[in-house]
């Protein structure tokens, strides 16, 4: 009897040995942002009187969005890994999700010195390069808020991707594709982007299509860089959007969502989706005053254009932040953003997504932001 528990015990042995060593070479970590702000707006009136009133209310987040998720790494041996990501968006106010999604981001892949290739849904190649190349505050990225800059990246993921990335020394490529999976919506997207990034300077270029499910197509393309030097940052970009005509409903749909104007302080009204061509400058710089705090301030100009005058349409968005890092996981910021429009038909909406005929709006926004 007790030569075959000795047998057993070695048997088990053998067995949870394999299941040790992997444990010991996998890593799964937890991380998120909580943030909550207070916001106040102008001009939130209704249709013809925009003016008469003013809101405040408290949102999650103003700098950056709220979230949690999973980072999975596995050792496979002679430098490749494989990597896996889920990650779920929240308003930190309600603690609702922020978008039917459970998980915006979901993913997994296989790293190595052939690159990086990952599949599921995941940040497309125009996010991937102006988050990492020329960002409004590279600290965030950007102003989660109040964000002129996100919309012309014809949103900032997709689903059903494969993406391939390779780095080599300070060169950087990726190129995406996206399968449609015969969605009413459409889906399928193509894109790719170069960068380069040493001694302080970056700057890359990128391209993606999105394809509706007509067959029509928005083009976007975007360039741009940074340039660190001692406490100063200042970045530059360029981006453009060009449409098909597009007469399908749905196609519409998909197209305001991408474009995502009043969600960004940006376009709306009866041009808002006429147009065919968008573009947008953006400049910007930043100052760390102390090794704590830290200011920024960036200038947009966008510009729409048509085949009929309604299509016509611009606006200039200016924004200025300052942020106070109590510790390297807590900050506090202040910001004030103002967006003015001209054209006879273009608008602004106020809270309830209605276009009220607002060709201005001021915004001040207070907060506070952990990372774990």
């Amino acid at each position: 009897m007790r030569r075959t528990n000795m047998r057993i015990a070695a048997i088990s042995a053998a067995l949870l040995s394999p299941i040790s060593l992997m444990a010991q070479e996998s890593s799964v970590s937890l991380y998120g942002i909580v943030d909550v702000a207070i916001r106040h707006t102008n001009n939130e009136g209704a249709l013809g009187n925009p003016g008469a009133v003013a809101l405040t209310q408290m949102v999650g987040g103003g700098m950056s969005q709220s979230r949690w998720g999973f980072n999975v790494s596995e050792d496979l041996g002679g430098g490749a890994k494989a990597l896996a990501n889920m990650e779920s968006r929240f308003t930190t106010q309600t603690g609702a999700v922020a978008s039917p999604n459970l998980f915006q981001q979901s993913w997994v892949g296989l790293q190595g010195d052939y690159g990086r290739l990952t599949a599921g849904r995941q940040y497309n190649v125009l996010f991937d390069l102006v988050t990492s190349s020329y960002a409004s505050y590279p600290y965030s990225p950007y102003f989660d808020a109040y964000k002129p800059e996100i919309g012309f990246a014809l949103g900032a993921r997709a689903s059903n991707m494969v993406k391939y990335m390779v780095e080599k020394g300070p060169y950087r490529g990726a190129i995406q594709y996206s399968f449609d999976n015969a969605s009413p919506m459409g889906g399928k997207t193509l894109g790719g982007y170069f960068r380069y990034s040493q001694d302080g300077l970056t700057a890359g270029v990128g391209y993606q299509d999105y394809e509706f499910a007509s067959g029509k197509k928005v083009k976007a393309a975007t360039l741009g860089g940074s340039y660190r030097l001692g406490s100063w940052y200042f970045n530059a970009g360029y981006a453009q959007n060009k449409v098909d005509a597009l007469t399908n409903t749905t196609d519409l749909a998909v197209l305001g969502s991408l474009w995502q104007g009043t969600a960004n302080g940006g376009f709306g009204g009866p041009s808002f989706l006429s147009a065919n061509k968008r573009t947008i400058y953006k400049l910007g710089a930043g100052y760390q005053l102390t090794p704590a705090l830290n200011l920024g301030a960036h200038y947009f100009h966008t510009k729409q254009t048509g085949t009929t005058a309604t299509a016509e349409g611009s606006a200039n968005f200016f924004t200025v932040a300052l942020d106070y890092a109590f510790s390297k996981r807590t900050d506090a910021y202040f910001e004030m953003d103002n967006t003015r429009l001209s054209g006879n038909a273009v608008s602004l909406s106020n809270s309830a997504g209605v276009v009220n005929g607002a060709k201005s709006r001021t915004g001040y926004t207070v907060g506070l932001r952990h990372r774990f």
